[in-house]
Protein backbone atom coordinates (compact mmCIF):
# COMPACT_ATOMS: atom_id res chain seq x y z
CA UNK A 1 0.00 0.00 0.00
CA UNK A 2 1.29 3.41 -0.89
CA UNK A 3 1.71 6.51 1.77
CA UNK A 4 0.20 9.74 0.79
CA UNK A 5 3.05 11.35 0.25
CA UNK A 6 5.21 8.92 -1.57
CA UNK A 7 7.18 10.48 -3.79
CA UNK A 8 7.76 13.56 -1.86
CA UNK A 9 10.79 14.85 -1.44
CA UNK A 10 11.91 17.16 1.61
CA UNK A 11 15.55 18.70 2.11
CA UNK A 12 15.58 19.11 5.70
CA UNK A 13 17.74 21.96 7.18
CA UNK A 14 15.76 22.39 10.62
CA UNK A 15 17.44 21.59 13.82
CA UNK A 16 15.88 21.54 17.84
CA UNK A 17 12.43 21.08 18.21
CA UNK A 18 9.87 23.48 15.80
CA UNK A 19 11.46 22.21 12.59
CA UNK A 20 12.14 18.83 12.98
CA UNK A 21 8.27 18.26 14.38
CA UNK A 22 6.72 19.31 11.35
CA UNK A 23 9.28 17.28 9.20
CA UNK A 24 8.98 13.88 11.03
CA UNK A 25 5.41 14.45 10.25
CA UNK A 26 5.69 14.42 6.80
CA UNK A 27 8.11 11.84 6.95
CA UNK A 28 5.31 9.66 8.73
CA UNK A 29 3.03 10.52 5.86
CA UNK A 30 5.53 9.30 3.83
CA UNK A 31 8.09 11.86 2.39
CA UNK A 32 11.49 11.03 1.96
CA UNK A 33 12.86 13.49 4.41
CA UNK A 34 16.64 13.94 4.11
CA UNK A 35 18.06 15.72 6.82
CA UNK A 36 20.79 18.28 6.26
CA UNK A 37 23.60 18.54 9.18
CA UNK A 38 26.90 19.79 9.47
CA UNK A 39 29.66 17.13 9.65
CA UNK A 40 30.99 16.16 12.75
CA UNK A 41 28.27 17.55 15.29
CA UNK A 42 24.81 17.36 13.39
CA UNK A 43 21.69 18.56 15.21
CA UNK A 44 22.48 20.60 18.17
CA UNK A 45 20.05 18.02 19.88
CA UNK A 46 22.06 15.23 19.34
CA UNK A 47 24.28 16.20 22.30
CA UNK A 48 21.46 17.99 24.06
CA UNK A 49 20.15 16.26 27.65
CA UNK A 50 21.75 12.78 27.30
CA UNK A 51 20.67 10.60 29.23
CA UNK A 52 23.12 7.59 27.48
CA UNK A 53 26.63 9.02 26.91
CA UNK A 54 27.87 9.72 23.51
CA UNK A 55 24.97 8.17 21.94
CA UNK A 56 22.32 10.51 20.19
CA UNK A 57 19.85 12.00 22.88
CA UNK A 58 16.08 11.44 23.27
CA UNK A 59 15.62 15.03 22.43
CA UNK A 60 17.02 14.03 18.91
CA UNK A 61 15.29 10.80 18.21
CA UNK A 62 11.66 11.56 19.22
CA UNK A 63 11.65 14.47 16.58
CA UNK A 64 13.26 12.89 14.09
CA UNK A 65 12.08 9.26 13.14
CA UNK A 66 11.37 8.36 9.39
CA UNK A 67 14.37 10.62 7.75
CA UNK A 68 17.43 10.07 6.48
CA UNK A 69 20.79 11.92 6.96
CA UNK A 70 23.24 13.33 5.15
CA UNK A 71 26.37 15.88 6.72
CA UNK A 72 27.31 19.26 3.69
CA UNK A 73 29.43 21.61 5.30
CA UNK A 74 27.64 24.84 4.04
CA UNK A 75 31.05 27.12 4.36
CA UNK A 76 32.81 25.00 1.80
CA UNK A 77 32.55 25.61 -2.28
CA UNK A 78 31.83 22.16 -2.43
CA UNK A 79 29.18 21.29 0.48
CA UNK A 80 27.10 24.35 -1.41
CA UNK A 81 27.24 22.55 -5.09
CA UNK A 82 26.41 19.42 -3.01
CA UNK A 83 23.38 21.41 -0.99
CA UNK A 84 22.48 23.22 -5.14
CA UNK A 85 21.60 19.66 -5.80
CA UNK A 86 19.32 18.75 -3.16
CA UNK A 87 17.65 21.70 -3.86
CA UNK A 88 16.87 21.09 -7.60
CA UNK A 89 16.12 17.34 -6.76
CA UNK A 90 13.81 18.76 -3.72
CA UNK A 91 9.91 19.64 -3.54
CA UNK A 92 10.44 20.99 -0.06
CA UNK A 93 13.33 22.72 1.40
CA UNK A 94 12.29 23.18 5.35
CA UNK A 95 14.32 25.57 7.79
CA UNK A 96 14.22 27.15 10.71
CA UNK A 97 17.54 28.75 11.08
CA UNK A 98 17.67 32.27 12.35
CA UNK A 99 16.01 35.79 10.12
CA UNK A 100 18.70 35.93 7.17
CA UNK A 101 20.85 32.69 7.71
CA UNK A 102 19.85 30.79 4.99
CA UNK A 103 20.64 34.46 2.93
CA UNK A 104 24.19 34.75 4.52
CA UNK A 105 24.77 30.68 3.25
CA UNK A 106 24.45 32.25 -0.41
CA UNK A 107 20.94 30.63 -0.95
CA UNK A 108 17.76 33.53 -0.71
CA UNK A 109 14.63 32.80 -2.02
CA UNK A 110 15.48 34.14 -5.37
CA UNK A 111 18.33 32.13 -5.92
CA UNK A 112 16.53 28.85 -5.20
CA UNK A 113 13.45 29.76 -7.07
CA UNK A 114 15.78 30.26 -10.24
CA UNK A 115 17.34 26.63 -8.72
CA UNK A 116 14.04 24.80 -8.85
CA UNK A 117 10.82 26.78 -9.80
CA UNK A 118 8.85 24.40 -8.52
CA UNK A 119 10.49 24.16 -5.20
CA UNK A 120 8.36 25.28 -1.68
CA UNK A 121 10.40 26.91 0.57
CA UNK A 122 9.05 26.45 4.56
CA UNK A 123 10.13 28.31 7.30
CA UNK A 124 9.67 28.29 10.90
CA UNK A 125 10.76 32.39 12.54
CA UNK A 126 9.99 33.54 15.96
CA UNK A 127 7.69 36.60 14.42
CA UNK A 128 6.50 37.93 11.40
CA UNK A 129 7.96 40.56 9.32
CA UNK A 130 7.50 43.85 11.44
CA UNK A 131 8.98 45.42 14.62
CA UNK A 132 10.07 41.74 16.10
CA UNK A 133 10.95 40.14 13.07
CA UNK A 134 14.76 39.76 14.37
CA UNK A 135 13.82 39.10 17.55
CA UNK A 136 14.86 35.50 19.13
CA UNK A 137 12.60 33.04 19.85
CA UNK A 138 12.01 29.66 21.71
CA UNK A 139 8.76 28.04 22.80
CA UNK A 140 8.52 29.77 26.26
CA UNK A 141 9.36 33.30 24.54
CA UNK A 142 6.13 32.69 21.76
CA UNK A 143 4.14 31.20 24.68
CA UNK A 144 4.71 34.61 26.61
CA UNK A 145 3.94 36.78 23.19
CA UNK A 146 1.16 34.55 21.78
CA UNK A 147 -1.31 34.86 24.65
CA UNK A 148 -0.42 31.48 26.68
CA UNK A 149 1.56 32.36 29.55
CA UNK A 150 -1.20 35.78 30.42
CA UNK A 151 -4.11 33.47 30.64
CA UNK A 152 -2.35 30.28 32.16
CA UNK A 153 -2.20 29.98 35.97
CA UNK A 154 -4.50 31.32 38.93
CA UNK A 155 -5.55 34.58 39.03
CA UNK A 156 -3.60 34.98 42.50
CA UNK A 157 -0.22 33.77 41.03
CA UNK A 158 2.21 34.78 37.93
CA UNK A 159 2.16 33.78 34.47
CA UNK A 160 2.77 29.90 33.56
CA UNK A 161 4.31 27.84 30.37
CA UNK A 162 1.57 25.10 29.81
CA UNK A 163 2.84 21.90 29.48
CA UNK A 164 2.52 20.83 25.80
CA UNK A 165 5.07 22.38 23.80
CA UNK A 166 2.41 24.85 21.64
CA UNK A 167 5.02 27.03 20.60
CA UNK A 168 7.48 24.92 19.11
CA UNK A 169 5.53 21.91 17.84
CA UNK A 170 2.46 23.73 17.58
CA UNK A 171 4.36 25.63 14.93
CA UNK A 172 5.54 22.42 13.20
CA UNK A 173 2.16 21.34 12.68
CA UNK A 174 1.17 24.69 11.59
CA UNK A 175 3.86 24.52 8.87
CA UNK A 176 2.89 21.29 7.94
CA UNK A 177 -0.83 22.32 7.12
CA UNK A 178 0.73 25.31 4.84
CA UNK A 179 3.33 22.88 2.77
CA UNK A 180 0.38 20.60 2.29
CA UNK A 181 -1.66 23.70 0.67
CA UNK A 182 1.84 24.50 -1.30
CA UNK A 183 1.75 21.27 -2.86
CA UNK A 184 -1.69 20.77 -3.59
CA UNK A 185 -1.77 24.37 -5.16
CA UNK A 186 1.40 23.92 -7.38
CA UNK A 187 -0.64 20.70 -8.98
CA UNK A 188 -2.84 23.72 -10.27
CA UNK A 189 -0.07 26.10 -10.90
CA UNK A 190 3.08 24.11 -11.52
CA UNK A 191 5.23 27.14 -9.60
CA UNK A 192 6.61 26.86 -5.84
CA UNK A 193 6.19 29.44 -3.27
CA UNK A 194 6.84 30.51 -0.09
CA UNK A 195 5.40 29.17 3.64
CA UNK A 196 5.81 31.23 6.41
CA UNK A 197 5.05 30.31 10.15
CA UNK A 198 5.85 32.70 12.97
CA UNK A 199 5.24 31.00 16.26
CA UNK A 200 3.88 33.79 17.96
CA UNK A 201 1.01 33.93 15.26
CA UNK A 202 0.95 29.87 15.53
CA UNK A 203 0.35 29.86 19.42
CA UNK A 204 -2.24 33.71 19.07
CA UNK A 205 -4.04 30.95 16.81
CA UNK A 206 -4.48 28.57 19.81
CA UNK A 207 -5.29 31.21 22.01
CA UNK A 208 -8.43 32.46 20.01
CA UNK A 209 -11.09 32.18 22.83
CA UNK A 210 -8.78 34.30 24.82
CA UNK A 211 -9.27 36.91 22.75
CA UNK A 212 -12.75 36.01 22.15
CA UNK A 213 -13.40 36.20 25.75
CA UNK A 214 -11.15 39.72 26.03
CA UNK A 215 -13.89 41.49 23.40
CA UNK A 216 -16.72 39.44 25.73
CA UNK A 217 -15.12 41.42 28.49
CA UNK A 218 -16.45 44.97 27.39
CA UNK A 219 -20.36 43.64 27.75
CA UNK A 220 -19.08 42.82 31.45
CA UNK A 221 -17.81 39.97 33.74
CA UNK A 222 -17.51 36.46 32.14
CA UNK A 223 -19.78 34.59 34.15
CA UNK A 224 -18.60 30.74 33.32
CA UNK A 225 -15.14 32.25 34.86
CA UNK A 226 -14.64 31.20 38.67
CA UNK A 227 -13.06 34.92 39.57
CA UNK A 228 -14.19 37.39 41.81
CA UNK A 229 -13.77 40.33 40.00
CA UNK A 230 -12.49 41.68 36.46
CA UNK A 231 -10.35 44.32 35.08
CA UNK A 232 -10.10 45.32 31.39
CA UNK A 233 -8.00 42.13 30.21
CA UNK A 234 -9.10 38.06 30.36
CA UNK A 235 -7.22 37.11 33.88
CA UNK A 236 -6.12 33.81 34.44
CA UNK A 237 -8.85 31.44 35.47
CA UNK A 238 -7.15 28.29 36.75
CA UNK A 239 -8.78 24.72 35.72
CA UNK A 240 -11.82 26.38 34.08
CA UNK A 241 -12.45 25.20 31.12
CA UNK A 242 -13.00 28.18 28.99
CA UNK A 243 -16.22 27.15 27.18
CA UNK A 244 -19.81 27.29 27.50
CA UNK A 245 -19.93 24.49 30.33
CA UNK A 246 -18.25 24.63 33.12
CA UNK A 247 -15.53 22.31 34.85
CA UNK A 248 -13.19 21.65 36.88
CA UNK A 249 -10.34 19.13 37.99
CA UNK A 250 -11.72 17.26 41.04
CA UNK A 251 -9.45 15.51 43.96
CA UNK A 252 -9.80 12.12 43.74
CA UNK A 253 -8.28 9.05 46.26
CA UNK A 254 -5.79 7.99 47.04
CA UNK A 255 -4.52 11.44 46.69
CA UNK A 256 -1.22 11.72 44.86
CA UNK A 257 -0.18 14.92 42.93
CA UNK A 258 -2.57 13.37 39.49
CA UNK A 259 -5.00 11.98 41.80
CA UNK A 260 -7.56 14.36 40.33
CA UNK A 261 -10.51 13.93 37.42
CA UNK A 262 -11.53 16.65 35.12
CA UNK A 263 -15.37 16.88 34.65
CA UNK A 264 -17.53 19.24 32.97
CA UNK A 265 -21.06 19.96 34.03
CA UNK A 266 -23.54 19.95 30.95
CA UNK A 267 -26.89 20.65 31.71
CA UNK A 268 -28.40 17.30 31.62
CA UNK A 269 -25.29 15.58 33.33
CA UNK A 270 -26.43 17.25 36.61
CA UNK A 271 -28.77 15.05 37.57
CA UNK A 272 -27.21 11.98 36.75
CA UNK A 273 -23.78 13.49 38.73
CA UNK A 274 -26.29 14.16 41.85
CA UNK A 275 -27.59 10.89 42.05
CA UNK A 276 -24.12 9.66 41.89
CA UNK A 277 -22.52 11.59 44.68
CA UNK A 278 -25.87 11.47 46.86
CA UNK A 279 -26.86 14.54 46.87
CA UNK A 280 -30.15 13.31 44.36
CA UNK A 281 -31.81 16.73 46.00
CA UNK A 282 -29.72 19.28 44.84
CA UNK A 283 -30.91 18.34 41.31
CA UNK A 284 -34.56 19.68 42.31
CA UNK A 285 -33.09 22.89 44.90
CA UNK A 286 -33.82 25.57 42.82
CA UNK A 287 -30.62 26.86 44.42
CA UNK A 288 -28.81 23.97 42.60
CA UNK A 289 -30.81 22.98 39.67
CA UNK A 290 -30.28 25.16 36.95
CA UNK A 291 -26.73 25.92 35.19
CA UNK A 292 -28.05 29.72 36.04
CA UNK A 293 -28.14 28.96 39.67
CA UNK A 294 -24.52 27.21 39.77
CA UNK A 295 -22.43 29.44 37.78
CA UNK A 296 -22.65 32.30 40.75
CA UNK A 297 -21.26 29.11 43.06
CA UNK A 298 -18.71 26.93 40.63
CA UNK A 299 -16.59 26.34 43.62
CA UNK A 300 -19.32 25.35 46.04
CA UNK A 301 -20.57 23.23 42.91
CA UNK A 302 -16.95 21.71 42.57
CA UNK A 303 -16.70 21.13 46.17
CA UNK A 304 -19.57 19.27 46.65
CA UNK A 305 -18.83 16.88 43.69
CA UNK A 306 -15.12 16.58 45.25
CA UNK A 307 -16.58 15.49 48.85
CA UNK A 308 -18.03 11.99 46.84
CA UNK A 309 -14.29 11.85 44.09
CA UNK A 310 -11.79 12.12 46.59
CA UNK A 311 -13.26 8.56 48.13
CA UNK A 312 -12.71 7.18 44.94
CA UNK A 313 -9.77 6.56 42.49
CA UNK A 314 -9.83 8.48 39.13
CA UNK A 315 -10.31 5.39 37.45
CA UNK A 316 -13.22 4.48 38.95
CA UNK A 317 -14.55 7.91 38.67
CA UNK A 318 -13.98 7.59 34.96
CA UNK A 319 -15.72 5.07 34.57
CA UNK A 320 -18.89 5.87 36.70
CA UNK A 321 -19.19 9.54 35.02
CA UNK A 322 -18.96 7.77 31.62
CA UNK A 323 -21.44 5.34 32.01
CA UNK A 324 -23.62 8.52 33.05
CA UNK A 325 -22.39 10.33 29.44
CA UNK A 326 -20.83 13.05 31.78
CA UNK A 327 -17.32 13.78 29.73
CA UNK A 328 -14.97 13.78 32.11
CA UNK A 329 -10.74 12.64 32.14
CA UNK A 330 -8.45 11.53 34.59
CA UNK A 331 -5.18 13.46 34.85
CA UNK A 332 -2.83 11.19 33.35
CA UNK A 333 0.43 11.50 34.48
CA UNK A 334 3.71 11.18 31.86
CA UNK A 335 4.82 7.88 33.76
CA UNK A 336 1.21 7.07 32.69
CA UNK A 337 0.85 8.13 29.47
CA UNK A 338 4.19 6.06 28.43
CA UNK A 339 2.92 2.77 30.10
CA UNK A 340 -1.02 2.92 29.09
CA UNK A 341 -1.79 -0.27 26.89
CA UNK A 342 -4.64 1.22 25.53
CA UNK A 343 -2.12 3.72 23.76
CA UNK A 344 0.38 1.24 22.48
CA UNK A 345 -2.40 -0.90 20.65
CA UNK A 346 -3.62 1.93 18.74
CA UNK A 347 0.23 2.60 18.24
CA UNK A 348 -0.45 6.64 19.97
CA UNK A 349 3.03 5.44 22.34
CA UNK A 350 5.49 3.22 20.51
CA UNK A 351 8.79 1.47 21.22
CA UNK A 352 11.69 1.95 18.68
CA UNK A 353 14.64 -0.04 18.18
CA UNK A 354 17.88 2.02 17.55
CA UNK A 355 21.03 0.33 17.25
CA UNK A 356 23.27 2.41 19.88
CA UNK A 357 20.65 3.48 22.06
CA UNK A 358 18.67 0.28 22.41
CA UNK A 359 14.71 0.39 22.08
CA UNK A 360 13.08 4.20 23.43
CA UNK A 361 9.51 4.97 23.65
CA UNK A 362 8.18 7.87 21.46
CA UNK A 363 4.93 8.89 20.16
CA UNK A 364 3.24 8.00 16.98
CA UNK A 365 1.56 9.14 14.50
CA UNK A 366 -1.18 11.36 15.29
CA UNK A 367 -2.83 11.60 11.76
CA UNK A 368 -4.37 8.48 10.90
CA UNK A 369 -5.13 7.98 6.92
CA UNK A 370 -7.12 4.68 6.12
CA UNK A 371 -5.03 4.65 2.71
CA UNK A 372 -1.69 5.34 4.28
CA UNK A 373 -0.59 3.52 7.28
CA UNK A 374 2.40 4.89 9.45
CA UNK A 375 5.22 2.93 10.54
CA UNK A 376 7.43 4.63 12.87
CA UNK A 377 10.85 3.95 12.24
CA UNK A 378 14.40 4.82 13.96
CA UNK A 379 16.23 8.31 13.71
CA UNK A 380 19.04 8.03 11.59
CA UNK A 381 23.04 8.31 12.63
CA UNK A 382 25.56 11.20 11.66
CA UNK A 383 25.32 11.05 8.12
CA UNK A 384 24.21 7.63 7.69
CA UNK A 385 22.97 8.01 3.95
CA UNK A 386 25.12 10.80 2.88
CA UNK A 387 26.99 8.46 0.30
CA UNK A 388 23.56 7.06 -1.21
CA UNK A 389 21.86 10.40 -1.23
CA UNK A 390 24.70 11.92 -3.41
CA UNK A 391 24.66 8.82 -5.43
CA UNK A 392 21.55 9.58 -6.47
CA UNK A 393 22.03 13.27 -7.04
CA UNK A 394 24.96 11.93 -9.59
CA UNK A 395 28.12 12.15 -7.78
CA UNK A 396 30.61 8.98 -8.47
CA UNK A 397 32.29 7.02 -5.69
CA UNK A 398 35.24 8.93 -6.35
CA UNK A 399 33.70 12.42 -6.26
CA UNK A 400 32.20 11.44 -2.89
CA UNK A 401 35.52 10.75 -1.57
CA UNK A 402 37.12 13.56 -2.79
CA UNK A 403 34.06 15.60 -0.98
CA UNK A 404 35.01 13.88 1.69
CA UNK A 405 38.54 14.60 1.87
CA UNK A 406 37.63 18.68 1.51
CA UNK A 407 35.53 18.53 4.57
CA UNK A 408 32.35 19.29 2.09
CA UNK A 409 30.22 16.51 3.45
Amino acid sequence: MTRALDGVRVVDMTHVQSGPSATQLLAWLGADVIKVEMPGRGDVTRGQLRDVPDVDSLYFTMLNCNKRSVTVNMKSAGGREVFARLARDADVLVENFGPGVLDRLGFPWEKLSQLNEQLILASIKGFGRGRYANFKAYEVVAQAMGGAMSTTGFDDGPPTVTGAQIGDSGSGVHLVMGILAALYQRVRTGRGQRVDVAMQDAVLNLCRVKLRDQQRLSAGPLAEYPNSSFGDEVPRSGNASGGGQPGWAVRCAPGGPNDYIYIIIQPPGWEPICSLIGRPELARDPEWATPEARLPKLGKVFETIEEWTSRHTKWDVMDELNALGVPCGPILSTKELIDDTTLADLGSVVSVDHPVRGPFKTVGCPVRLSDSPVSVERPPLLGEHTDEVLARLGYSPSEVSSLKESGAI
